[in-house]
């Protein structure tokens, strides 16, 4: 079980592109908000009454009315890394429990640690460059018996455009970013401290008449490439067109397939301590000394603090 390794994303791009794509986006994100109603009606079968929900990479919202009908009660969080996205999130809700707008970066939460009952992410956690970071914060602000419920997307989502992109330059810059095998997600979770995660993936095709067509809605949901290792230039007339006579290849009935593997997750936080985070090194798995607990003097069990 080894560890992911970090991707290096450019998180001021990242964010500079959900900017700007905060007013398309409601209109071109058709497949994030049906995956993000599929993964709000799982939680249909959890017993769970959280007092305070984190909505993590919230967007212009969407999810935020359905936790707002669930919880009334319940204080809802709409955290997102760009300040257009969460301008449109904080109008969602019911006067009761309008939800309290964050700007952060899901890698450095600015919230308490075991102060969130329900964490939901839909669509989000693939633009974390430390994924192993990212959960380490989410099990930091988790309180005991919590649950992680999220989306994201795998290694085939994009596979026509990257393989168009490869084709037209050989491979000289990546052209889209990198997703990870669910696999190794669940072992990320684990490796993070949660317990009884439980992963599955299915494949959803759009289809487009022309590549520009696609490039379209990805600008317009910020879906943008943001890699550190992204070409910088303006990518030159001869390889676009390239790229779109190798897109052509995959043409089936009349229209360009766009694959997008969709990975569902979920995970609880364990009852009682936290398990201490593993750490991969070159012999196996290591537990940081600083995180178990002192024995009290004269006692054979650790000692919990409350």
């Amino acid at each position: 079980m080894s560890a992911i390794s970090p991707i290096p994303i450019d998180k001021r791009a990242a964010r500079r592109a959900f900017e700007r794509a905060a007013a398309s986006y409601d209109q071109a994100a058709v497949l994030q908000r049906e995956i993000g109603t599929r993964m709000l009606e799982r939680l249909d079968y959890v017993r769970l009454t959280p007092k305070t929900v984190l909505d993590l990479g919230c967007g212009t919202g969407h999810g935020l009315d359905d936790l707002a009908r669930r919880w009334r009660r319940a204080r809802v969080i709409a955290l997102d890394l760009a300040e257009a996205m969460l301008q449109r999130a904080r109008r969602r809700g019911t006067w009761l429990n309008r939800p309290k707008p964050v700007c952060a970066d899901l890698e450095s939460l600015p919230l308490a640690d075991d102060s969130v009952d329900l964490i939901v992410s839909n669509a989000t956690l693939q633009w974390a460059g430390d994924l192993a970071a990212a959960f380490a914060e989410m099990r930091r602000v988790l309180r005991p018996e919590g649950l992680l419920m999220f989306t994201t997307f795998g290694p085939d989502t994009l596979i026509e455009l990257r393989r168009a992109w490869a084709a037209a330059d050989g491979g000289a810059h990546p052209h889209v970013s990198p997703f990870l095998d669910m696999h190794d997600i669940g072992d990320a979770l684990v490796r993070a401290g949660f317990a009884d995660p439980v992963m599955d993936a299915e494949r959803v095709t759009m289809t487009y008449s022309t590549v520009t067509e696609l490039m379209r809605d990805l600008k317009a949901i910020g879906g943008r490439n943001a890699l550190q290792a992204r070409a910088r230039a303006m990518t030159g007339r001869a390889t676009l067109s390239a790229m779109e006579q190798a897109y052509e290849q995959e043409r089936r009935d009349g229209r360009l397939p766009s694959t997008w593997e969709v990975v569902y997750g979920h995970a609880w936080m364990p009852a009682g301590v936290k398990t201490p985070p593993q750490q991969q090194t070159d012999e196996g798995v290591a537990i940081p000394v600083g995180t178990i607990p002192r024995r009290a003097a004269g006692q054979g069990r650790s000692r919990q603090s409350k």
